[in-house]
C-alpha cells in the first residue's frame, strides 16, 4: 500500500506552516516580555467604602473614583483598565482613617487613602500617588448596643480553678438591622467552643453569632481566662446569727457545716481564722418555711472559693 505523505506549502524554500507556528510564539513572547514590564500611568478604579462606622451603614451609598498615579506591570495595569469598567470594588477602610464634615459624609485622605493602593491595585505597585480626598456616604442605620455571652463549655485538671471567670473583648456589640428585628435581641452569643482539662492561662478568638437580619459592628471576639493552681483547706465552721432584733432569738440547724476552702498556691493565708458565716435574719423573714442559705464577711485575697455542707440551713425564731 503506498504510504501518505504529508503536504506542505514552502516559500523560498521555508516551510510556511512551521514559519508562522514561530511568527505567533515570537508575538506572544514579546507580548508577554512587555507585560511584565514597568509603567507609569494614571487608573481610576470605582470604589465603595465599607467601614464599621458606629450608627452608620455598612457601606458608603455612593461610589467614589479612586485615581491614582502609579508605576507597575502592564498585566496590572490592563487588569486595572478593565477593572475600570466594570462594578465597583469594594474597599474596606477603617473608621479611624475616615474624617467626618456634616451629616452622612466622610472623606478619606489622599495621604490616608495610599495605605489602601495595594488592596486596589496590587502588592506589586512600585510607587502610588492618589490625587484627590475621596469623600462617601454612610446613611445612619437603626442600632443598640447589647452585651456578649460566651457560649462555652469548661472543665480543669485537678486543683485548678479560675478566679475572675471568662472574659470577652469586646464585652459588648453594636447591633444593626430593622427596628423590629432589634427589639427582641438583648444580647449576642459566641459560637459554642470547649476549654478541656485546663492547668494554664487561655485565650483565644471565636466568632460572633450574628442574628437573622442583624449585622454586628464585629464579627469575632477575643477570650482570656486566668487559671491557678489551688489547694484545698477544710475546717468545721460555726455559723451565726446576724441582725436579730434584741428581743429575739434565732436557732440555727444544724449549728455548723463543714467548708472547704481552695485556696492559691502556694497558700499565704489560713481562712477559717478569717471568714465568718452567718445566717441575715432579714433573710429569714422573707423565707417561706426557715430554710436560708448562709453567707460569708469578706473572703480574703488568695481564696478562690468555698463549698460548703450543708447549703441550706434550719432557722427557727425564738423570744427571749
Amino acid at each position: 500500500m503506498a504510504s501518505k505523505k504529508r503536504s506542505s506549502i514552502k516559500i523560498g524554500g521555508i516551510d510556511i506552516a512551521v514559519f508562522i507556528f514561530a511568527l505567533i510564539m515570537s508575538v506572544t513572547i514579546w507580548i508577554v516580555h512587555n507585560l511584565t514590564l514597568n509603567y507609569t500611568k494614571v487608573v481610576s478604579v470605582p470604589v465603595v467604602a465599607v467601614s464599621n462606622l458606629e450608627g452608620r451603614s455598612q457601606k458608603s451609598s455612593n461610589v467614589e473614583s479612586f485615581m491614582t498615579r502609579c508605576r507597575t506591570r502592564g498585566y496590572d495595569i490592563m487588569r486595572l483598565e478593565n477593572a475600570s469598567e466594570g462594578q465597583p470594588i469594594e474597599l474596606e477602610i477603617a473608621p479611624q482613617d475616615l474624617g467626618h464634615t456634616t451629616g452622612d459624609v466622610f472623606f478619606l485622605t489622599p495621604a490616608d487613602a495610599e495605605r489602601y493602593v495595594p488592596a486596589i491595585f496590587g502588592e506589586d505597585v512600585i510607587e502610588a500617588t492618589v490625587a484627590d480626598t475621596l469623600f462617601f456616604k454612610f446613611p445612619e442605620e437603626s442600632h443598640k448596643k447589647v452585651p456578649v455571652f460566651a457560649n462555652y463549655s469548661i472543665s480543669f485538671k485537678n486543683q485548678y480553678a479560675t478566679m475572675s471567670g471568662l472574659k470577652t473583648e469586646p464585652d459588648s456589640v453594636i447591633v444593626y438591622g430593622e427596628p423590629h428585628h432589634l427589639e427582641n435581641i438583648d444580647r449576642v452569643f459566641t459560637q459554642h467552643f470547649e476549654l478541656d482539662e485546663l492547668s494554664a492561662p487561655m485565650s483565644g478568638e471565636v466568632m460572633l453569632e450574628a442574628p437573622s437580619g442583624i449585622r454586628l459592628s464585629q464579627t469575632s471576639a477575643e477570650y482570656s481566662i486566668d487559671v491557678e493552681r489551688y489547694v484545698e483547706i477544710s475546717a468545721t465552721m460555726q455559723i451565726r446569727s446576724r441582725n436579730v432584733p434584741n428581743n429575739k432569738r434565732l436557732i440555727i440547724y444544724p449549728p455548723v457545716a463543714k467548708v472547704s476552702f481552695r485556696c492559691s498556691y502556694p497558700v499565704t493565708v489560713e481562712p477559717d481564722k478569717y471568714v465568718h458565716f452567718y445566717i441575715d435574719y432579714n433573710d429569714f423573714t422573707q423565707s417561706l418555711n426557715g430554710e436560708c442559705i448562709a453567707k460569708a464577711d469578706e473572703i480574703p485575697s488568695g481564696v478562690i472559693g468555698y463549698s460548703m455542707d450543708p447549703q441550706v440551713f434550719e432557722c427557727i425564731e425564738s423570744v427571749r
